[in-house]
């Protein structure tokens, strides 16, 4: 073998290794990128992370047998839960799931229709779920439910990159110069006033305007601009410091995807707890099988997804 060839044959193998290298390199860096929920089963799958992946529109969206808008922080909880419900009630197995921030999809069932792209979505609920304090305010506005019922609980917590480089030990820090913080949109995330109210706990309305007013400004506080689980990718992309978030994405990034991040506890007295709700809409195109998910949401198969994502009963 000539060594012309032998050096062809290094530089081919050195070429491959590099390849390989790159793309072990590359998958490292965006696995943590939505979609998070195993594809439906059939089909031909495409998802490019982050330019096409769909992460909020789940199932089957033509002829569905179940319609669910779903509060967006429970997309880890969609698939277990939904398969769970198929089993329990295998008359139903075309369902669509969104789980778009609760906010849009009130002004989705306002509208009658949801544009995402060039995809217009015309489907109306049969369930829509929310904080039981948005469930109450809309059922004041718009009268939209017949049935309702409370399903689990969660706190708010910090996340930050593993070893909490920042040393951010409480929310008062969140309002430091040195400290960039992802913050739900106010204006469509319910979670932001849960977050808001916290401030307010721990350092009184001087707090909330340094992080929500000054900082923005500045540019240290960053403004969600599709759903607040952009938060937790910017803290693993390196773009925020501190993200305060419902303690369930915490524990999902941290406990079930094993990411680079840590969890800082938020005290009781400055935290605040919300209590989610699922609403049975009084004009569900799917009225029975509306029924049958609402009261399969309190079984004992529904409240034990919920557990294993962190999320806490429904009753203290």
């Amino acid at each position: 073998m000539s060594p012309l060839s032998n050096r062809h044959r290094l530089c081919v193998l050195l070429a491959g290794l590099f390849t390989a290298a790159c793309a072990l390199a590359q998958t490292a860096q965006t696995d943590y990128l939505p979609p998070w929920n195993p594809p439906p089963a059939g089909g031909v799958s495409f998802a490019v992370p982050p330019f096409d992946a769909i992460a909020d529109l789940h199932g089957d969206i033509v002829d569905p047998q179940l319609t669910v808008f779903f509060a967006g922080n429970q997309f880890m909880v969609v698939h277990d839960l939904v398969e769970a419900f198929k089993q329990r009630y295998p008359q139903y197995q075309r369902v669509y799931v969104e789980t778009l921030p609760p906010g849009i999809l009130a002004k989705q069932i306002e509208t009658g229709s949801l544009v995402m792209g060039n995809l217009r979505i015309a489907l109306k609920p049969d369930i829509y779920s929310n904080g039981k304090g948005s469930i109450a305010d809309l059922q004041k506005q718009h009268n939209w439910f017949a049935d309702t019922a409370d399903y689990a609980r969660n706190p708010l917590a910090i996340l930050v990159a593993k070893g909490n480089p920042k040393q951010v030990h409480g929310l008062k820090d969140l309002g430091r110069a040195d400290v960039r913080v992802s913050m739900p949109n106010p204006q469509w995330e319910g979670i932001a006033k849960q977050i808001e109210a916290s401030y307010r706990k721990a350092g009184g309305d001087a707090l909330d305007h340094a992080i929500m007013a000054d900082k923005v400004k500045d540019g240290s506080t960053y403004l969600t601009r599709i759903h607040h689980r952009e938060s937790p990718l910017r803290v693993l992309q390196g773009a925020s410091d501190a993200a305060p978030v419902w303690s369930t994405e915490a524990y999902f990034q941290q406990q079930v995807l094993h990411r680079p991040v840590e969890t800082i506890a938020i005290p009781a007295e400055q935290n605040v707890t919300a209590t989610y709700t699922a609403a049975r809409m009084k004009d569900a195109p799917h009225a029975q099988a509306a029924k049958d998910f609402l009261a399969f949401m309190t079984s004992a198969p529904a409240q034990a997804i919920y557990r294993k994502y962190g999320f806490q009963p429904p009753q203290p």
